[in-house]
């Protein structure tokens, strides 16, 4: 039996990144559709919101590519010895 690729950890991280693409874009989408100016109130809140959804998802993200690589420098250093 082969043993479970450090790389199959990522995979909730690829699915959550798609969906704060798809959120981003869905947020772009609406706010290009009702012309909405710089300075008005619901522009300034939605520019917001996908800060907010970036900083969400880019926090995961990070940890689990960190935890992918933490995984494969263990694994390697336990097959060196």
């Amino acid at each position: 039996m082969l043993p479970p690729s450090p790389f199959c950890l990522l995979k909730p991280a690829k699915i959550a990144g798609l969906q704060a693409t798809v959120l981003l874009l869905l947020t772009l989408l609406i706010k290009a559709r009702v012309q909405i100016k710089a300075a008005s109130a619901l522009g300034l809140a939605l520019l917001a919101l996908q800060t907010l959804v970036f900083l969400a998802v880019a926090g995961p993200l990070g940890l689990a590519a960190l935890g992918g690589v933490a995984f494969a420098l263990n694994r390697r250093q336990g097959q060196a010895a």
